[in-house]
């Protein structure tokens, strides 16, 4: 009797995630023939499937929140792969400025709104993070589909984003020892240890990167895509694993993982771990709406909106204040700013951490709705080529032509 209630259950698993992955996959073609990021329809589907939603899901949760924490490891690893340990330390010498405005004018609206709902401080701060960063998966397919990757602004842009991964760096595990509630003095201490982690994996990074990617790639070249398959997202596991001990977040430490493997071996990594992190990521943020209580959304919506609104006009300025101190163009500006709207993966990621901690009930909620408005509007606004007419500088100071030579590399 157990073994056929067991196989039972088993049945229904599978049928709820094969339809699961098999709706998945229409979304993703959909938003490909839009144009748009799948992230707002995988969070669309994940609501419909939660608790008081209409097609609400129990057998697949216990996988999906698996899948979905392995889906947060091979996004950060993947986004690791972009960067080499010297290009890290580069961007944060000459883009330091840049990312001190883009922290100033993204963090303190969401710690202030936080605040302002009475959330408890440290809530307070997780939607901080929530409003800071952008979508740096969303913003990398949005240069190279729009064919911007030439353009004068683009590498000021690309800077934002590694200056941002790089105080997620720091932010995660000072947040994550935050959630555990330490006494100061504790706390104090484990976010010194958290932070010793991060800058001796860094150094270590900056000295044997080169060489441990010239052997991965050695070795790959002999061996099948399957062994660096299960190379890679060992590594990516264990290395996860590891600093998790010291109470640094795993997916800090699959960032860095990341990090250290560049040159041939990089392109051989990212190719044979892309579908499955395209899996993992699917189910991840399917998996984090579907655990959100749809009836939680109509209250938190004006709150959502507001919070939308001022982040747009927020990552605008920072573009355009970033694009004028390196002499750019008014209309590189303006595609530099609304490059930079869309929030995505990093910021369900922070809400996650709050959800699992239980610091505040709505933050989920909010976090959600947010980042499923900037997902959809983010690559709207980032179609528009041009500074828009009724902008009072638009048409203002030197000519179409002049300024088309100057913004484009």
């Amino acid at each position: 009797m157990t073994l056929a209630a067991a196989g039972a259950e088993t049945t229904t698993a599978f049928l709820e995630l094969g339809v699961d992955l098999l709706v998945l996959a229409a979304l993703a073609w959909l938003a490909g023939r839009l144009r748009i990021s799948p992230i707002p329809l995988y969070l669309l589907a994940g609501l419909l499937a939660s608790v008081g939603g209409p097609l609400r899901l129990n057998a697949t949760a216990d996988f999906a929140s698996l899948a979905a924490e392995i889906g947060v490891l091979l996004l950060l690893f993947t986004l690791g792969l972009e960067y080499t340990p010297k290009e890290l330390t580069t961007a944060l010498r000459k883009g330091a400025g840049g990312g001190v405005i883009d922290l100033f004018l993204n963090f303190l609206p969401g710690l202030a709104a936080g605040l302002l709902l009475g959330w408890d401080p440290i809530a307070a701060v997780l939607l901080g993070g929530v409003t800071y960063i952008s979508s740096s998966g969303v913003i990398a397919k949005l240069v190279g589909d729009l064919g911007r990757i030439g353009n004068r602004e683009t590498p000021h842009v690309l800077t934002l984003l590694v200056f941002e991964d790089l105080v997620m760096a720091i932010y995660l595990p000072v947040v994550s020892v935050l959630l555990i509630g330490s006494s100061m003095a504790q706390g104090l201490r484990d976010v010194g240890i958290a932070l010793a982690v991060v800058l001796t994996i860094l150094v270590l990074l900056s000295r044997w990167a080169q060489p441990m990617s010239n052997m991965l790639h050695r070795r790959s070249d002999a061996v099948a895509d399957e062994v660096v398959l299960l190379s890679v997202f060992g590594s990516v596991l264990l290395v996860g694993g590891l600093v998790q001990r010291v109470d640094v977040s795993a997916a800090v430490g699959a960032f860095l993982v990341g990090v250290a493997i560049s040159g041939p071996a990089q392109h051989r990594a990212a190719s044979v771990i892309g579908p499955l992190r395209d899996l993992f990521a699917a189910i991840f943020f399917f998996a984090f709406a579907l655990g959100i209580d749809l009836s939680a959304l109509p209250p938190v919506l004006p709150a959502a909106i507001a919070l939308a609104l001022v982040g747009t006009a927020t990552k605008v300025l920072t573009g355009w204040l970033v694009a004028k101190r390196a002499g750019i163009g008014i209309h590189g500006r303006w595609r530099t700013g609304t490059t930079m709207v869309a929030r995505g993966e990093f910021s369900i990621v922070i809400a996650g951490l709050g959800a699992a901690a239980g610091v505040e009930a709505d933050l989920p909620a909010v976090s959600a709705a947010y980042v499923l408005i900037l997902a959809v509007i983010g690559p709207l606004l980032a179609r528009s080529d041009r500074l828009p007419r009724w902008w009072p500088s638009a048409t203002a100071g030197t000519p179409v032509a002049s300024a088309r030579s100057r913004e484009a590399a």
